[in-house]
């Protein structure tokens, strides 16, 4: 059905749902949510949880106010009940004021902050008492932002194609690929049903059983694809033996430690496969500083060893240049017959013709780069050997155009992403896994602190005394610039007030996603030469680059990252035998923050974070959809839906026993949408 039939979608909606990929009023029901508002109970002023979204029923004290200024036009009013005072802004909503009169009351719904001792909302929608009844407990769904396309009209465009199909359901029979025996038996929601419930949902537990459906045709479809793919590759011959060790046992004996235990299982596991005549393919897992580039090194020199290439992709070119250097350094040390090489996307045109003519001689064994590695024109005549580093960084295809340039060359795959074994056991069932426990015994364990908002200039003293020492520092913020909201830091404003506190003579530079690249790699690569003292930045720090002199890292309102993501940026110091420190700074300062936030500071195990991470979550919650990697789910999660993943998984297995090919009439649509989902690289 044509989006312009429904009503209220005219030729510029639809145009603009175009651009979103939606085509038609069937595709617009699949535009699902990213997340659901739940209007909650009303509180009084003096209840009001900083940091919360709260909603309050409060008379305006005064009319409001308007002010013009430095680009922004503000509209601010105070409000009150019996038991305090609430002040209230806006930004660029000067419509408002008309409404915002003395002794007019109204919902207010909002996050709350403090300033300066006073409450704030900012940005509340306002609601007459009547009108805010009707919605408690009926959730919102909230769509992904779109530009000129406002949630309102989203989702009335979505009713109106609910409303269209509700005469006759059938008319989405296509799109529904679960086998009608199965569906039964796992007594799921019809799809119309599930449509309905996800979309216009009465009650929370409506959505959830519609979340639920979904979430099942996700992991059933992921469990499908990885199974097939374990059956394609199981016992696939590899016409690269890598067995010639003596250079790559060399390399181990020159290393100034000994290696862990983790590290030499992890080597006989992968020698073991090399050697075995069948084709690898596995995940070398391991925490922040463990060890696992040694391990990638002794398996490149194995190929080039026995005579043929490997390739080691990294996710910046800061880091595929600090790998480069490392393998290049250690092949002068033992006086080593090959060339290593560095391909990344900075090279002049003819640098790269000729570094491509001698790959494809076969003149280069060790090839080291960025995604230009898998690029149009580059024809690799003996790859025997692919590693990805950091592979959560990398898109599916990405590997996948990678790992095509050879004759199916072995695949190892390194993660610092740590997961639950039992996740684990169903996340990399169609792959063998490695893992490192534990990190070197010459680095010391990183000592961790949780502080308020209160003790932050604390915390600055304390990073100026390491830099004092000539170490560094990193303090990561979650904005780029003033948002509006006065609690949440951003680099730009960060800096002017770090500069402001601390005396003249520290060097202070700040590092966000909106930068250039090469300013990026500008700035990580001084920083890296010691001539800044402390880098103000976002997350983008979170990939692996190894800054030995860095000893502390201050991460700023850590109540909003999630504690894999907080375990990784710890993860940016103790990369040395020096002592390192990481500050956690909440801002939110609530009981639940302060209890996640405290199994960073309780240890540096990422396995058992990982572990605790799970149990804290809970098996229901609604909100927060935590995204894996590249799988990129809508609906399902690794960690919450635990149980369900199995179902999906040993469904997955009954169907490809019965019906190996799907070729079977009950399975035909599962088959196409299968096709579709791996056609898409959705799994490597």
């Amino acid at each position: 059905m044509e989006l312009q039939l429904l009503k209220g979608v005219g030729p510029k909606t639809e145009e603009i749902f175009r651009r979103l990929g939606i085509h038609s009023a069937e595709e617009l029901l699949f535009y699902f949510p990213t997340d659901y508002l739940l209007y909650p109970p009303l509180r009084a002023v003096s209840e009001l949880r900083e940091g919360e979204r709260e909603a309050v029923y409060a008379s305006l004290l005064g009319d409001a106010r308007l002010f013009r200024g430095n680009g922004l036009v503000t509209l601010t009013v105070s409000a009150g009940d019996l038991s305090g005072r609430l002040f209230l802004r806006w930004f660029h909503s000067p419509f408002l004021k008309k409404r915002l009169r003395a002794g007019e009351s109204f919902v207010f719904y909002g996050r709350v902050s403090r300033f300066r001792g006073r409450l704030f909302m900012e940005q509340p929608k306002l609601f007459s008492r009547e009108e805010y009844k009707k919605m408690q407990g009926v959730p919102e769904p909230v769509y992904p932002k779109s530009a000129g396309l406002s949630g309102q009209t989203i989702r009335k465009a979505v009713r109106a194609a609910l409303l269209h199909f509700s005469e006759d359901p059938s008319l989405l029979h296509a799109f529904d690929f679960i086998p009608e025996t199965l569906r039964r038996r796992r007594d799921l929601p019809g799809l119309y049903e599930s449509l309905s419930a996800v979309h216009c949902p009465g009650s929370e537990e409506e959505a959830l059983l519609a979340r639920e459906r979904f979430s099942y045709e996700e992991l059933l479809l992921f469990s499908l694809a990885l199974l097939r793919r374990k059956r394609e590759r199981s016992g696939e011959r590899s016409r690269f033996l890598l067995t010639e060790r003596e250079e790559a046992e060399r390399f181990l004996y020159s290393l100034p430690f000994s290696l862990t235990e983790g590290q030499r299982e992890a080597i006989r596991e992968i020698e073991g496969e090399l050697s075995g005549g069948f084709v690898m393919n596995r995940l070398l897992q391991g925490d922040v500083g463990s060890g696992k580039t040694v391990v990638a090194f002794y398996a490149l020199f194995l190929a080039a060893s026995s005579g043929f290439q490997a390739a080691m992709m990294a996710p910046t070119e800061l880091l595929a240049r600090q790998h480069y250097e490392k393998l290049r350094e250690i092949l002068e040390k033992l006086s080593l017959p090959w060339e290593a090489a560095l391909l990344t996307g900075s090279l002049s045109r003819g640098e790269k013709r000729e570094l491509c003519r001698r790959i494809e001689e076969g003149e280069l064994r060790l090839i080291l780069g960025t995604h230009a590695l898998f690029q149009e024109g580059i024809h690799y005549p003996a790859l025997s050997l692919v590693v990805t580093d950091e592979q959560q960084r990398f898109g599916v295809l990405q590997r996948k155009a990678l790992s095509e340039k050879g004759s199916r060359p072995h695949i190892l795959l390194l993660s610092a992403t740590p997961i639950p074994r039992t996740l684990s056991l169903l996340l990399y069932q169609d792959m063998q896994v490695s893992r490192i426990p534990g990190r070197p015994a010459e680095r010391l364990p990183v000592k961790n602190a949780l502080i308020g908002a209160g003790e932050r200039g604390k915390a600055w003293r304390f990073l100026a005394g390491e830099c004092r020492k000539g170490r560094q520092a990193y303090i990561i913020c979650p904005m780029i610039e003033d948002n509006g909201e006065p609690e949440l830091q951003n680099v730009s404003e960060y800096q002017r007030k770090l500069r402001a506190f601390l005396p003249e003579g520290f060097r202070i530079e700040g590092l966000h996603g909106r930068m250039r690249a090469e300013e990026k790699e500008r700035i990580m690569e001084s920083f890296l030469r010691r001539e800044i003292d402390i880098l103000v930045s976002t997350t983008v720090v979170e990939v692996g680059v190894d800054v030995p002199n860095a000893s502390v890292i201050l991460i700023e309102n850590a109540e909003r990252f999630g504690l894999a993501q907080l375990h990784q940026l710890r993860g940016r110091v103790g990369r040395s035998a020096l002592q390192s420190y990481c500050i956690l700074l909440d801002c939110k300062n609530s009981k639940k923050s302060r209890e996640r936030l405290s199994v960073l500071v309780r240890s540096n195990d990422g396995f058992w974070i990982a572990e605790e991470d799970l149990r804290l979550r809970g098996p229901g919650e609604l909100f927060g959809i935590r995204q894996s990697g590249a799988l990129q789910f809508r609906f399902a999660d690794i960690y919450r839906d635990k149980e369900l993943w199995k179902e999906a998984s040993r469904d997955a297995a009954e169907i490809l026993e019965e019906d190996p090919g799907l070729s079977e009439k009950r399975n035909e649509k599962l088959r196409k949408r299968l096709f579709g989902f791996e056609e898409a690289g959705e799994v490597l």
